[in-house]
């Protein structure tokens, strides 16, 4: 384990701040009378939901095999990205890096707090390059790496993400949204050997939760301890808990939704591959496609048009449209108009 000292990394001011603590939440009562904390006695979601989120972190303590004093919840792993960068970043002193191109929301966050972004250039194959990872951490104030593996919207995985986490001496946080359709094993063995490591991970993606808005942060117990002192008291709404709590447990679930994704995904690159004008759809280890069209603002526009909705990536990616798997009858229709296309 290298030498670290949270700290070292973290803004003052968070280090002083006192969390907002719901005192029903951290005791236990076996019939209590609730009149603390001005709720309307009437209603069916009258309460508010447990501020802990206890029994998701028990649940999914039991299924990652770590202790739940290392599991945050988030309202998406958006919110916690926010969070994070509350922490350690102080506004208009500390950088973030983070690849490009990749996840937008992080430079986003990072502005929002007044953070300098920094860029670290992907290669032809959107990969990293090792060389120049370790000359641009050599610039100063940079608190945060965003890798995100299978990276979005390239749909590629990270290779010998080790070496970047063992190299980079700030806040290393790696998002791992898509890592059930990759089959590569999670980072989350490598929070013992790395306290500077924090995975995001999702139930938008495999889990077929979107809608639900849960993200999950696995780090060290004092990370995880400055997380929950920043976030809103009641940030998990009491629908999106008990969904998960229903289905968590349910692995049928994940493998189904997993199963019948990788079946449509090998169904679509097939027919994507037939089309002519379609220079190249990259190798994708998530549950999109980046694709390479000859001429991508007629084919992003006739989509359109035909109410199919992609990502146009353009300029930033050029010539490319990042469109996610559907299911067999919406394929069918993506792949029905890309065809008539080439009469």
């Amino acid at each position: 384990m290298k030498e670290f000292n949270i700290n070292q990394l973290v803004r003052k001011n968070i280090l002083e701040l006192q969390p907002y603590i719901s005192f029903r939440d951290h005791n236990e009562f076996e019939k209590p009378v609730l009149l603390d904390a001005n709720e309307s006695p009437f209603g069916e979601f009258n309460r508010y939901p447990d501020s802990t989120q206890k029994k998701i972190k028990q649940k999914l303590s039991e299924l990652k095999n770590i202790s739940p004093d290392q599991i945050a919840v988030g309202n998406g792993s958006d919110e916690l990205i926010d969070l994070i960068i509350k922490v350690f970043c102080e506004p208009k002193k500390d950088s973030i890096l983070m690849m490009n191109p990749s996840f937008a929301m992080y430079g986003f966050y990072a502005s929002v707090n007044e953070n300098r972004v920094i860029k670290l250039d992907l290669n032809e194959n959107f990969e990293m390059i090792k060389d120049e990872f370790l000359k641009t951490i050599k610039q100063g104030q940079l608190k945060i790496f965003f890798l995100c593996s299978p990276n979005n919207p390239t749909g590629n995985s990270v290779d010998d993400i080790e070496f970047y986490v063992k190299n980079f001496n700030g806040i290393i946080v790696i998002d791992e949204a898509y890592i059930e359709f990759s089959g590569r094993k999670s980072s989350i063995k490598l929070l013992e050997k790395y306290p500077n490591l924090i995975v995001l991970q999702t139930f938008s993606k495999a889990w077929g939760m979107a809608g639900a808005r849960v993200g999950v942060a696995y780090a060290s117990k004092e990370i995880i301890k400055l997380i929950n002192t920043v976030k809103a008291p009641y940030n998990v709404n009491s629908l999106s808990l008990d969904l998960l709590l229903k289905n968590i447990d349910n692995q049928e679930i994940l493998n189904q939704n997993l199963e019948n994704t990788l079946i449509e995904k090998s169904w679509l690159k097939n027919e994507l591959q037939k089309i002519k004008y379609i220079n190249k759809v990259y190798p994708s280890d998530a549950n999109f496609f980046l694709i390479e069209f000859k001429n991508v603002e007629k084919v992003y526009q006739k989509l359109l048009e035909k109410e199919i909705l992609t990502s146009k990536r353009t300029p930033q990616i050029p010539d490319c449209i990042r469109i996610n798997v559907g299911n067999r009858e919406e394929n069918i229709q993506l792949v029905t108009v890309l065809k008539e296309m080439e009469s």
